[in-house]
């Protein structure tokens, strides 16, 4: 039977952050569609979960691994063509998240943000591209954040980074597309996840109805980001690349 346009089917996939929240959605929103996941997180436990949680979970790959340990990425890519071949597509969930004052934030912190949230996906984009390690028209998908966007009081280390990425997937995808690699990114609106359902900006009625509210359509779940990353996976998006797709429910739109 022919595949039509939205069709994974076969294809091999990597994940990063694919132990919890967007990350792991997209692992087994992806193993739904018929793709060979590859999980990367840094807890071989919360990676394991992840894997029992999707369909045919025996054909699924994961990697205990740092991102943030920018020096051993080579060696990561390396393993990774050796023992699985090259891949169709990178979903690059990895990173970390803050409410911080501009008075509270030291050097050092924003050191960890910009090796977390930037570098270590830019990074893994290089060793893949440089060594060739994908097929022909691949895709490469960055979470940004509507943060990269928009202000935000106590936002500021967290959307410096987030507004990196979207810049920076720009300039990848005028570089890659001679390989024949697309590039975008995401930017997703407040996603419920299990980790963040129990702080306050979510947990207290109060302040959950002011954050529904900017939402038009409501807060969002993880499976709706993972289905954008079905679409931008798929060959349905092979004339789109070098974009921010933004996944918010009409925050930025007021």
């Amino acid at each position: 039977m022919e595949h039509g346009p939205f069709s994974l089917e076969g294809k091999v996939i990597l994940v990063t952050g694919a132990s919890s929240g967007i990350g792991r959605q997209c692992c087994i929103t992806l193993a739904q569609m018929g793709v060979t996941v590859i999980l990367i997180g840094r807890n071989r436990e919360r990676l394991e979960e992840t894997r029992k949680m999707m369909c045919n979970e025996d054909k699924h790959i994961y990697w205990s691994a740092d991102l943030a340990e920018i020096a051993s990425l080579s060696q990561l890519a390396k393993d990774i063509n050796d023992n699985v071949g090259p891949i169709d597509g990178l979903v690059n969930c990895a990173g970390v998240s803050t409410t911080l004052p501009l008075r509270f934030v030291e050097l050092e912190k924003v050191d960890d943000f910009l090796r977390i949230n930037v570098m270590s996906g830019y990074f893994l984009v290089k060793e893949f591209s440089r060594a060739g390690m994908f097929n022909h028209g691949a895709s490469f998908i960055f979470m940004s954040s509507i943060m990269g966007i928009v202000g935000e009081v106590g936002k500021s280390l967290y959307g410096l980074t987030k507004g990196a990425i979207i810049s920076m997937v720009k300039s990848l995808a005028c570089e890659l597309a001679a390989k024949k690699i697309r590039v975008n990114c995401i930017s997703p609106g407040v996603v419920v996840t299990p980790i963040n359902e129990n702080l306050p900006h979510i947990a207290n009625a109060d302040k959950r109805a002011v954050l529904e509210k900017k939402h038009l359509l409501g807060l969002g779940k993880t499976e709706y980001i993972a289905n954008t990353c079905v679409f931008l996976l798929s060959d349905a998006s092979c004339w789109i690349t070098g974009q921010n797709i933004i996944v918010d429910g009409g925050y930025t739109i007021q």
